[in-house]
């Protein structure tokens, strides 16, 4: 008899050689990519590790997770895109900028994003039931919200005179919401000043230009920088007892006043539901585009207190969470 083919008793037990053992099936691995930084978005990691499980998939059991964050720097994207396929994984899930520098750089690698604007317009897909390609996720459009979140805004501080709106206008959906925003402004015949914001510096030179311009009341964009900015922002608003709206229910857990708008970690779940799917088998271009459906409007009442606002009944009946 041949040595490899020897099995070795021991106990009564058989030991099989260590070729069979080699033959286990490789952990399949997800590549998670964000152009932000990581320290904001623990929640929707979470999220993201709930819809894997939902569908069968542990973290650490039957599937790894490689996260890669830009740290809102986008040339590094590239890069930690070519990181990821090199390791190699079996998919990689996105936000926005993220999925469209893994678009560049592979057109047969699965992924899977989550984002606030359109799909299309962004050339992700070439449809939302019919994204084609490698590529398909889940979409919230938050831009499209802006009029509805002026409208709470404006109850909620009805003697402002004069509204502020930051935004940072490198994508599609800011460009959109600002648009929304300002044309709900000019129909209700409110001054509306835009403040273009890039980093850290503008945001404090735009709380500033606040001070001296007399604003009543704050509308914060949507976006992945003024998302990884929000402590600063909602800490901002309350050192100048400005009434503000935000695009997320995160902004109002680090202490704003309040949000309208998709959940972002429902979105997460959900494209974890689908990177499941595409582990098991599926290909993205049979997979549609996810509309996200949940939209919550959250309050500070510890905050609105803070600021001396009567909340109205009419907007006490629309909240969805309430933080005291």
């Amino acid at each position: 008899m041949r040595r490899r083919e020897f099995i070795t008793l021991i106990g009564g037990t058989a030991v099989w050689p260590f070729a069979a053992h080699a033959q286990q099936p490789v952990m399949p691995v997800i590549g998670f990519l964000r152009s932000t930084p990581a320290g904001p978005f623990a929640n929707i990691v979470a999220a993201f590790r709930q819809g894997l499980s939902e569908a069968g998939y542990v973290e650490g059991k039957n599937v790894a997770i490689e996260q890669r964050w830009a740290d809102n720097q986008i040339d590094r994207l590239p890069a930690l895109v070519d990181e990821l396929i090199r390791r190699p994984v079996n998919v990689i899930v996105a936000n926005v900028l993220a999925a469209l520098a893994a678009k560049n750089a592979t057109t047969t690698l699965p992924i899977l994003f989550v984002t606030g604007s359109d799909p299309v317009k962004d050339g992700l897909v070439a449809s939302l039931n019919r994204p084609g390609g490698n590529v398909t996720g889940v979409s919230f459009v938050s831009g499209a919200l802006g009029s509805k979140r002026l409208e709470i805004l404006r109850q909620l501080a009805p003697n402002a005179k004069t509204i502020a709106m930051l935004v940072q206008l490198d994508a599609d959906e800011s460009v959109l919401e600002q648009r929304q925003v300002q044309a709900a402004a000019r129909a209700t015949g409110q001054q509306l000043i835009v403040f273009n914001v890039d980093n850290a510096a503008d945001i404090e030179s735009a709380f500033a230009t606040m001070a001296t311009r007399g604003v009543g009341a704050l509308y914060v964009g949507t976006g992945p920088f003024t998302t990884s900015h929000r402590e600063r922002l909602a800490a901002l608003a309350a050192r100048n007892a400005i009434p503000a709206m935000y695009p997320l229910r995160q902004f109002v857990e680090a202490g704003g006043l309040m949000s309208y708008g998709a959940s972002i970690s429902d979105a997460y779940r959900q494209v974890g539901v689908y990177a499941a799917r595409i582990l098991k088998g599926e290909r993205p271009t049979d997979l549609p585009v996810i509309q996200a459906a949940k939209f919550d409007f959250v309050l500070n009442l510890k905050v609105a207190k803070a600021l001396g606002l009567t909340i109205p009944e009419r907007v006490l009946s629309l909240v969805d969470e309430v933080f005291e």
